[in-house]
């Protein structure tokens, strides 16, 4: 029996077997055996999920070997990927055929099947999440058929499909539609948290890419510009040695020596974020999408991130600061917060509502409980929508009022998997 964790782990199972697929029949045999044995079954990609969304209980299936772009339309930019292929895997390999994705999130350690299943998102008012971008999806059903869902064939699932959980099936491969390859014009500087705050709407509509970072405990924010560039000879990218430091050095092993340092000595935090943001710099640099979207994160943490109406974002983020002056709990980690486009998934957290997204993070050295938990007393009457990736106590009966297809979405469940094949104790809470 092998031991199994996610990335941060939050969640550590011990399934009774693991299965290497070789190609999509062996799946497909495996399933139908696993249905018939009583079995559940499980596809786990990266384990960046904070969530036991990924934990598998009696089969582990690894998706290694289902990886790599399966092909590509020309005319249309459309391209079949296999679900096994990480996003840092897939840039560079879309990049090599004049292709891009349209948006990504800021961390490309996921698998593209993980990202998508979980409503993985960037930032940009114009820019739905990854799922957003599928135009098809292929899955093995809990008897081993393969159902192909895109917008000729079963095209009534594809806003299931798309961003479902994994609880409708093992995504074996994904229909994107990409757009030409293209540059962003990024610009990171500092600036003050009522500043950002009262020019929120100018940054975001006047943006392609507008996020900003709020350092707990400070008046000081992070904010970054990305704008989109079409013409390959302005590419300006970082030195080597500037991203060594800021990246590399700075952001993930400095960090990580003071957070290692702050859970022995908490009361030293405030004091400490203050130094680190006032010594935050301006830079600017323009260079692949694919390469600027993401970044590395080396420090373990703790996250919660929630999906709230967008005007609600101020007022949300006044109140956290106001929690946080008194000092209950101090934090190291920024408050991350990005924006997104409505779409029409039955289980985004964008569905049919322009987003704001608030993420908080703790030390995975100290206890996050607190602090969340007061987060997330402050989201009352905000229909807020949890990451289903990221760490919330929400259940199906809470769940159910926040997303009008809820129960259409159950309902497909019970069509396609009455047995619970994929199913686990995180999907069996929040979906019932």
């Amino acid at each position: 029996m092998a031991e199994w964790s996610n990335w941060a782990g939050t969640v550590t199972s011990h399934p009774q077997e693991t299965v290497t697929v070789h190609d999509i029949p062996h799946l497909q045999l495996l399933c139908e055996e696993s249905m018939r044995a009583g079995r559940r079954v499980k596809a786990v990609g990266a384990g960046h999920s904070f969530t036991g969304i990924a934990e598998p209980t009696d089969v582990l299936v690894r998706m290694d070997r289902l990886s790599g772009v399966r092909s590509v339309d020309e005319a249309t930019g459309r391209v079949w990927v296999h679900a096994g292929t990480p996003l840092h895997v897939l840039g560079p390999e879309l990049h090599r055929r004049g292709l891009a994705m349209t948006n990504l999130g800021d961390i490309d350690r996921q698998t593209i099947a993980g990202a998508v299943s979980t409503g993985t998102h960037g930032t940009g008012a114009g820019f739905t999440g990854l799922a957003g971008q599928l135009t098809g999806v292929e899955l093995v059903q809990a008897d081993g058929a393969l159902l192909r869902v895109t917008q000729s064939e079963h095209a009534e699932l594809l806003p299931a499909v798309a961003l479902s959980l994994g609880a409708l099936g093992i995504v074996t491969a994904l229909e994107i539609q990409c757009v030409p390859t293209f540059l962003l014009h990024a610009v990171e500087a500092p600036a003050t948290l009522d500043e950002v705050l009262d020019g929120i709407d100018e940054s975001v509509d006047g943006t392609d890419h507008f996020e900003f970072y709020w350092f707990p405990h400070t008046d000081r924010v992070l904010t970054k510009r990305n704008t989109r560039l079409a013409d390959p000879a302005q590419r300006r990218p970082l030195p080597a040695w500037r991203s060594r430091i800021d990246d590399d050095l700075l952001s993930n092993k400095l960090f990580g020596v003071l957070n290692r340092a702050t859970a022995r000595a908490p009361r030293i935090i405030p004091a400490l974020n203050q130094v680190s943001a006032r010594a935050l710099s301006r830079r600017e640099f323009t260079d692949w999408s694919y390469r600027v979207f993401a970044s590395e994160r080396d420090v373990i943490f703790r996250e919660s991130e929630v999906a709230i109406p967008r005007a609600a974002v101020p007022d949300v983020l006044r109140e956290l600061r106001s929690w946080l002056s008194r000092k209950v709990e101090v934090v190291t980690f920024p408050v991350e917060v990005r924006f997104a486009a409505a779409d029409d998934l039955w289980l985004s957290t964008a569905y049919r509502r322009e987003s704001g997204y608030i993420a908080i993070h703790q030390y995975a050295g100290r206890d996050h409980r607190r602090y969340f938990e007061a987060f997330w007393s402050m989201l009352a009457g905000l229909d807020a929508r949890p990451h289903w990736g990221k760490m919330h106590e929400l259940d199906a009966a809470a769940l159910r009022s926040r997303y009008p297809r809820f129960d259409d979405f159950v309902a497909l469940r019970d069509r396609l998997d009455p047995q619970r094949v994929f199913s686990n104790p995180y999907l069996d809470r929040v979906l019932g």
